[in-house]
């Protein structure tokens, strides 16, 4: 940027000029993967054994240039926006409105941009109407007052599959941190979409650990250096033993089981009560979307788009040639009962849509005795909250919800709906893979990060059902060979335990 337009020795930030960087930096990051990002997921997926994981990164990877060239979401979950801001303190605001109303209103105008509309995620209320405010706003904000005469920003965009893993704990002075990061690792599922990062914030308060983890996850992703260079210090020891060991675990990307689990680990730290250790973890999901800029007066950021030439070539095994074709419109309790843990199928017909509020108004209808709007006999749902289609598009970006979050209604909707099988990310739970193998059901994954291709097998979709709840309404979709993966078949048997146990290094 230009010298500072400055008062006195004051730099003068514009009202317009920050709007417009926040807003731009939103939509910027809502299809632009960092590009030590792709090197690293590149990496990953060239030295991926397990065939299942290297085509989850695989998918994920084309995902990411198809979003790039297209300009539209990587992720149908466009996330909570987050803005970290270092304020000089000889920087004025040239506003009567304070810092969050600046921030909100950036916000509405990224969500609501009708080139690029991404999906409205937050609810107003938490606890009892929980009605989604409509345009994605309030943002979580941050703001220190730094030495300086410019403001620097972070912009994020961070998904609920990741934000719903991350975990704290008070451990004593004498505790090993290590061990308890990768024991409570091997609890987080797949829900948070691996492979991704790892930020791990140690000391401070319960309120200062979370933030250091958090914005652990905006450093450089320098795992592939550290590794061929070696370590330099005892941080960056301990980094280089959470990756091995994290990795060890064979989680793999999406929980497939595989080589790959974290693509870095990142840690920062702060004094603290000699009576404490508070340890903090946050996992960054394959969505990994923030951006920095800085303000100096001389008007709004810029962000400069990468060439679609820097992502890797994949070439991905024809999924026609390895996968089954299913005929929703035809599909049976018997074929359901054909399918076996880790077969990857080809769904083309009707499908429904359904996520947390529409099965929520299904289970109240259902305890008072009403008819659902919506017939599932036989058929099968896909948990997806979708971006809204602009253009030509029949969807926007389509990606899977985490399934887990559904296990409370899945044995009461295969008991009294006939419900033949479910789409989502991630694992079930012991009791849905118990309800799923009673009622002769499955539970499918499509591959999390990867929305747009999977937006691209819907030919057509229309609401059915529960239209006031905007994206979480209830969808029919028409998909023409929609790529996805038996989780858990009708025996009981699941891929997210028998893909780690194979690649789990004891």
């Amino acid at each position: 940027m230009t010298a500072a337009a400055a008062l006195g020795d004051q730099t003068i930030i514009r009202e317009d000029d920050f709007i417009q960087s926040v807003a731009d930096a939103l939509q910027f990051v809502s299809h632009v993967h960092p590009a030590d990002f792709v090197r690293h997921l590149a990496a990953a997926h060239a030295r991926e054994e397990s065939a299942a994981a290297k085509d989850a990164m695989a998918q994920i990877l084309v995902n990411s240039r198809l979003a790039l060239i297209g300009r539209r979401p990587m992720c149908q979950d466009t996330g909570v926006a987050a803005v970290f801001l270092k304020v000089g303190v000889n920087v004025r605001f040239a506003t009567s409105r304070g810092i969050e109303e600046l921030v909100n209103e950036a916000v509405r105008l990224a969500y609501l941009d009708e080139a690029n509309p991404l999906r409205a995620t937050m609810v107003g209320d938490p606890l009892f109407e929980r009605r989604n405010t409509g345009d994605n706003a309030p943002a979580m904000v941050h703001v220190d007052l730094v030495a300086g005469d410019r403001v620097e920003a972070i912009v994020a965009a961070k998904g609920g599959g990741s934000e719903n893993k991350a975990r704290f704990a008070q451990l004593n002075p004498s505790a090993p941190v290590e061990d308890w990061i990768v024991e409570t690792l091997a609890t987080l599922g797949a829900g948070w979409c691996p492979p991704g990062l790892i930020g791990i914030g140690v000391g401070g308060s319960a309120d200062k650990a979370m933030l250091l983890a958090k914005e652990a996850l905006f450093e450089p992703i320098d795992m592939l250096d550290l590794i061929r260079r070696g370590p330099a210090t005892k941080l960056e020891e301990m980094r280089l033993r959470l990756y091995e060991r994290i990795n060890a675990l064979g989680l793999g990307a999406q929980g497939l089981g595989g080589l790959t689990t974290v693509l870095d680990v990142k840690i920062r730290t702060f004094p603290t009560h000699a009576a404490s250790k508070p340890v903090a973890l946050m996992p960054q999901c394959a969505a990994n979307r923030y951006v920095r800029f800085a303000l100096d007066g001389s008007g709004p950021a810029t962000f400069a788009v990468p060439s679609a030439d820097d992502w890797p070539e994949i070439v991905r095994e024809r999924t026609a040639d390895a996968a089954r074709p299913v005929d929703l419109d035809r599909l049976t309790r018997d074929e359901v009962r054909s399918w076996r843990a880790g077969d990857r199928l080809l769904l083309s017909g009707r499908l429904l849509t359904g996520r947390d509020a529409a099965h929520t108004r299904m289970a109240e209808m259902i305890a008072r005795g009403e008819s659902l709007p919506v017939a599932l006999d036989g058929r099968v749902i896909y948990y997806v909250g979708p971006v809204k289609a602009v253009g030509a598009e029949a969807v926007g970006p389509a990606g899977p919800t985490t399934a887990t979050r559904m296990d409370g209604f899945t044995d009461l909707l295969l008991e009294r709906t006939g419900l033949l099988a479910m789409i989502g990310k991630a694992e079930r739970g012991p009791g849905a893979v118990e309800a799923i193998r009673r009622h002769g059901a499955a539970s499918l994954i499509a591959v999390g990060g990867a929305a747009i291709l999977v937006a691209q097998a819907v030919r057509a979709s229309r609401v059915l059902a529960f239209a006031d709840l905007g994206m979480e309404a209830i969808h029919e979709f028409e998909v023409e060979e929609m790529p996805v993966t038996v989780a858990v078949d009708s025996t009981g048997a699941s891929i997210h335990v028998i893909g780690p146990d194979l690649w789990r290094k004891t």
